[in-house]
């Protein structure tokens, strides 16, 4: 199976684990043994919640904790309620700060105080420096493996203590006066072209420094990350204290949790949402939703009741009315996701929004006036009625055109008023382009037919 791609493997072994008469553990000693800690925690969280607590239990003490931590919020909470005090204790006797910071809220305030007392002096030290920042804050997840010297250290002695650091990757020290207080950083390059292993590294230091205020958001941290040439940045606190690094690793991660927030966002959903939750929980998760939505439709059925009379008569307008709301809703999805993806990546604010509605009501007309004549067309051949062509496609172009300015505005207003416009946008946009498109086509009707 080593032949594999790690996503094949996944499937494999999770397919052999479920499948009937399976011989269990020997299957997944098998993915232990292959497998990173990551893609053991996905493949964990691809296991029915009690398929997946005994698994887990199968993995050494050293491999629970870390594989535990690597896993999602809720994927990883029937294990940790389903665990005997005894075995509570030793995973708390296993995780460092890191895995401590992302377990904390799994766990309980007297557990986090218990992991804590396991810690030696450095990791509670750590622990402190990060739990100080929330989780939208980038210094929350700052790493610790870094060598770091004072400003006083001799070039010689700096070189030496690279080569005998077991971080394979370090390229560069982070000089530091007392205090901790962040100096800047030593490239191993210029360490190595130096002539006089005297010379402090004061002297060495890199000539732009950049580092990242641990109470950036992670947005904004990965962003500078990304266009950043350094291979990690430094994170410091207000007092320009160093509290760790971020790769671009670090930046991939935030980007990706970012992009299922938002896909899952559309749907009213968590990105850490199991996919095995127990079914009143995932019940209870979904139910809010669908009172939403349930209330919008409402909305659009009562604007649809004001033309009951209309629509009695003509019952060609209730067979054209999906043609309209959906139009209007593609048209309106499509401006909405790019303007969503712009408030991500900061391209779009609102002093752009009115070069943005100009550009989208353009295309929105180019393609209002085309697709309205052509279900004009479609529905005078289909019944036979010059009127009804003419209702439907001035309908659709209008809007075409309303969901335009809906796709650009609705997003930046949620966004302005703190508002996810991944949650929210899609339910407000929908409304809108219902209420109106319907409005504009039973109207229309009501005016020339009646």
């Amino acid at each position: 199976m080593d032949e594999l791609q790690p996503r094949e493997q996944l499937d494999v072994y999770v397919s052999q684990l479920l499948a009937p008469q399976a011989e269990a553990t020997e299957v997944f000693a098998q993915a232990a043994e292959v497998l990173s800690n990551s893609e053991l925690s996905l493949l964990l969280e691809a296991l029915p919640i009690e398929e997946r607590f005994l698994r887990w239990q199968e993995l050494s003490a050293e491999l629970q904790a870390s594989v535990l931590v690597g896993m999602r919020a809720q994927a990883r909470r029937p294990v940790l309620e389903a665990l005997e005090p005894v075995a509570l204790e030793q995973l708390l006797q296993q995780l460092d700060a890191e895995g401590l910071i992302e377990l904390s809220d799994n766990l309980s305030d007297e557990q986090v105080d218990r992991a804590y007392h396991y810690l030696d002096e450095k990791q509670k030290l750590w622990f402190r420096d990060s739990s100080q920042f929330t989780e939208e804050q980038i210094g929350r997840y700052a790493e610790h493996r870094f060598i770091s010297r004072l400003a006083t250290t001799k070039a010689g002695d700096a070189l030496r203590a690279l080569r005998r650091s077991s971080l394979r990757d370090a390229s560069r020290i982070y000089v530091l006066e007392k205090g901790g207080v962040f100096l800047g950083t030593v490239r191993l390059s210029a360490l190595l072209r130096v002539k006089d292993e005297n010379q402090p590294l004061a002297e060495l230091l890199e000539a732009e420094q950049v580092s990242l205020n641990g109470t950036l958001s992670l947005l904004d941290a990965a962003e500078l990350i990304e266009h950043s040439e350094a291979t990690e940045l430094p994170v410091v606190d207000d007092q320009q204290r160093l509290i760790g690094c971020v790769s671009p690793q670090t930046a991939l991660w935030i980007q990706r949790e970012e992009f299922e927030h938002r896909l899952m966002a559309q749907a009213g959903m968590d990105e850490s949402t199991d996919l095995f939750v127990p079914v009143v929980r995932g019940a209870r998760q979904r139910a809010l939703w669908l009172g939403i939505n349930l209330l919008t439709a409402f909305l659009a059925a009562w604007t649809i009741g004001l033309f009951a009379e209309v629509l009695s008569k003509v019952v060609a307008l209730a067979v054209l009315m999906p043609v309209v709301a959906s139009m209007g809703g593609i048209a309106g999805s499509q401006t909405l996701t790019l303007i969503i993806r712009g408030l991500a990546t900061r391209q779009v604010t609102f002093g752009n929004s009115l070069a943005l509605s100009r550009q989208e009501l353009s295309i929105a007309a180019l393609n209002g006036v085309g697709w309205g004549l052509v279900i004009g067309l479609v529905t005078l051949f289909w019944f036979d009625s010059t009127v009804i062509g003419l209702i439907i496609g001035v309908a659709v172009l209008a809007n075409i055109v309303v969901a335009a300015l809906s796709g650009v505005y609705i997003p930046l207003l949620l966004d302005k008023f703190k508002f996810d416009p991944a949650l929210s946008g899609a339910v407000v946009l929908t409304t809108v382009t219902d209420v109106v498109g319907f409005v504009t086509f039973l109207g229309l009707a009501t005016l020339l037919i009646l």
